[in-house]
């Protein structure tokens, strides 16, 4: 049986975008339709149904012919890899990847990917000015209204405009710029501390890194929706690090019904080690928070691999945008990026609290008497006579 996806990054965008048209361009060949699961039957066997990137896990074990990828760019990084992709091989599926520029995230890699390898990949780029899909007036309109990187990201496609009500686009790029972003090795000689946020429905985030040199080396990034306490434990423990302190948000203390009255704290404490290695980030308020990132960015390095998700949400944190005063709120937009912001700045907070790693101080000779020559016996002796010196 054929079957095809259109993937938004929400299953409810997914529906208010797409659900309508497909009932009414299928209305002369469905069979069937199904709006609790979002579902089309055809009359030849096929099926088309929508899905949301933000449970992305809903697709895993089913097999596509096609999927559309609507708003790539604001998808988690792994979606595409860890679920998606894999659905495609046992029919040897096509994919078609959409949407908005957003500054050089996964999107602009697929588009990159296309460039370089013509003969796998098909591309097509509609700027505004080029398409003749809107009229020159409404062009002249919008770019008078808009800022020059609104302007350039929404209407000519350019991947070179700024994220637009990005917390951390300049110090994120000055990162990349810096070359800290790269591969960062785990320093054994040094412990290594995880900063978290935590969630049950929504996404977990937790980083892994070292403080070396007044410098912060994150060296590790793990995200994942719905796992338990247990769950989360493991992942940190099958983990080859030698570990410091791990710090969560101030809401740990909270106790749960579902834990028998145990905070989040206390059941980590069972498997982390015990309450010493444990502690809670102090309650500043989110944009404290975020001003210490912006403090802390510029001396952090970021392993490329394992951190890759991580970066990209960085990246892409943005503002909540007001359309009524057509301007951006100071208040953070919720989506796939929150949680390990939010996570970061548990690190950011924390991370002043590490005490500075110094080197062992330089051996030093003892030099005693005038052939530098003393017994134990001799240096009892200069001692004891300091004491009686102290007590006359």
């Amino acid at each position: 049986m054929p079957q095809f996806a259109y993937i938004a990054p929400f299953r409810s965008q997914a529906k208010s975008v797409a659900w309508d048209y497909l009932k009414t361009f299928a209305a002369p060949v469905t069979k069937a339709s199904n709006e609790a699961e979002l579902q089309i039957d055809l009359i030849n066997g096929g099926r088309i149904r929508l899905f949301g990137a933000d449970n992305a896990d809903a697709m895993r074990g089913l097999g596509f012919d096609g999927v559309f990828l609507d708003e790539f760019g604001d998808f988690r990084p792994s979606v595409w890899g860890n679920v998606i992709r894999p659905t495609l091989s046992d029919r040897q599926g096509w994919a078609v990847f959409a949407g908005t520029p957003k500054g050089k995230n996964q999107f602009w890699s697929i588009w990159d990917q296309a460039q370089r390898d013509p003969a796998e990949w098909f591309s097509l780029k509609l700027p505004a000015s080029e398409s003749g899909l809107l009229p020159q007036g409404e062009l002249s309109a919008a770019r008078a209204q808009l800022s020059e990187d609104q302007y350039l990201q929404e209407y000519e496609c350019s991947f070179e405009a700024a994220i637009l009500g990005a917390f951390y686009g300049t110090e994120m790029r000055m990162a990349d710029e810096d070359g800290r972003i790269c591969p960062v090795s785990y320093d054994l000689s040094l412990p290594v501390h995880t900063a978290w946020d935590l969630g049950y429905r929504d996404d977990t985030a937790i980083w892994f890194y070292q403080v070396v040199r007044g410098e912060v080396h994150v060296i590790d990034f793990h995200s994942v929706s719905g796992s338990n306490i247990a769950e989360l434990a493991a992942v940190v423990n099958a983990k080859p690090y030698r570990y410091g302190k791990h710090y969560l948000p101030h809401d740990a203390r909270a106790k749960t019904l579902a834990a028998a009255g145990k905070s989040i704290i206390e059941q980590l404490a069972e498997h982390l080690g015990g309450i010493n290695g444990l502690a809670i980030v102090p309650d500043l308020s989110v944009q404290d928070g975020i001003q210490a990132v912006r403090a802390l960015l510029p001396r952090v390095w970021f392993d490329a691999d394992k951190c890759r998700d991580g970066i990209e949400a960085l990246r892409q944190y943005q503002r909540e945008y007001d359309e009524d005063k057509k301007s951006f709120r100071q208040t953070p937009r919720h989506d796939w990026c929150s949680h390990p912001a939010d996570a970061f700045r548990m690190l950011a907070v924390a991370w002043v609290q590490e005490p500075t790693v110094r080197a062992p101080a330089p051996e030093r000779t003892l030099l005693v008497g005038p052939d530098n020559r003393a017994t134990l016996n001799d240096m009892w002796a200069a001692h004891a006579q300091v004491e009686r010196r102290k007590r006359i």
